[in-house]
């Protein structure tokens, strides 16, 4: 359970990378649209190669014939766990900071175990109050630095987050549920889709409708060479790295509980995003009261795994 928590905290830091960037890029006044799907263009791409390289040309067709043959469900799951969740992820970059972004993102703790019960799973108590022990965590962070914001950013900025956690959770536990067996869905049990970097790579074709159809009805202005570049280092440290790390974790689980302890290792986004921004935008230290929000989330983190230990005994 420690490696599951392990690489779900190395995930939540490459993640939070995308929070600074994409603030970055906003303030350069680069569209958010642009932001977003640029990301996932250069991820099929650095993916196809990657892929290619260590695994030959021909896992990539055996990817596409896997894609083809489900492609209304990886359309579906890719959609929603990565059009819909990014591109909302992006347009909040517009109107908040990154570490409002980063905290409100910690409502996937909630929504994990909302999404894991609407497909039929149950939970401990405990598993509950330990995420409901970083949820209050995470909102001290947010409520310490509430004072500096406009109702207007705290709407602009917070509910498109929380839409976004909802569909990020929902697609990725549609791949989950097919790779498992869930009955409702089509069964994929090709061992290529097991390759965390294969199902990335599934699911960002499965975008692909999506964000040409955004891109033919809001019709930005073209990026500008420095938010080319921002959005190729967020694909390949968030979208590629985070995600794989992600998945792989969630791969691993095996139980309700450890799926949501796995998720909820995504709180750790907050605290890397604040430094982030103190050390790369000058933003100022972490009052007491966020200080405290901080310790919270990491003893929440804790007696996750502390139950996951007892459990095993």
């Amino acid at each position: 359970m420690i490696s599951l928590i392990s690489i779900g905290l190395l995930s939540g830091l490459f993640f939070s990378i995308t929070f600074i960037l994409n603030r970055i890029m906003s303030l350069e006044g680069g569209h958010w649209l642009w932001s977003a799907s640029l990301r996932y263009a250069f991820m099929i791409i650095i993916l196809t190669g990657f892929i290619s390289l260590l695994k030959g040309f021909d896992t990539i067709k055996g990817l596409g014939r896997l894609f083809l043959n489900n492609w209304k469900f990886w359309t579906l799951a890719g959609t929603i766990g990565f059009g819909g969740f990014y591109s909302l992820i992006c347009f909040s970059s517009d109107h908040s900071p990154g570490w409002v972004i980063a905290a409100t993102w910690q409502l996937t703790i909630i929504a994990t175990l909302v999404v894991l019960m609407g497909f039929g799973r149950s939970f401990p108590k405990k598993v509950w109050l330990f995420s409901i022990i970083i949820f209050a965590g995470v909102l001290m962070v947010n409520l310490s630095y509430v004072q500096m914001l406009s109702i207007k950013e705290l709407l602009m900025g917070g509910l498109p987050v929380l839409i976004a956690a909802f569909c990020y959770h929902i697609g990725n536990q549609l791949v989950w549920g097919a790779i498992n067996g869930n009955p409702a869905l089509p069964k994929i049990d090709d061992p290529l889709v097991v390759n965390p970097f294969h199902k990335v790579l599934l699911l960002s074709w499965g975008s692909v409708p999506f964000w040409i159809i955004l891109i033919a009805i809001i019709r930005p202005d073209l990026p500008s060479h420095s938010q080319i570049v921002n959005t190729a280092l967020v694909a390949i440290f968030s979208g590629i790295i985070a995600t794989s790390l992600f998945l792989m974790a969630r791969n691993r689980a095996y139980k309700p509980s450890q799926l949501a302890a796995v998720d909820a290792t995504q709180s750790s986004e907050v605290i890397f995003a604040i430094i982030g921004e103190i050390l790369i935008l000058n933003a100022p230290l972490p009052n007491s009261l966020a200080i405290a929000g901080i310790c919270l989330v990491f003893i929440g983190l804790a007696l996750f795994i502390l139950f996951q230990e007892i459990e095993k005994k």
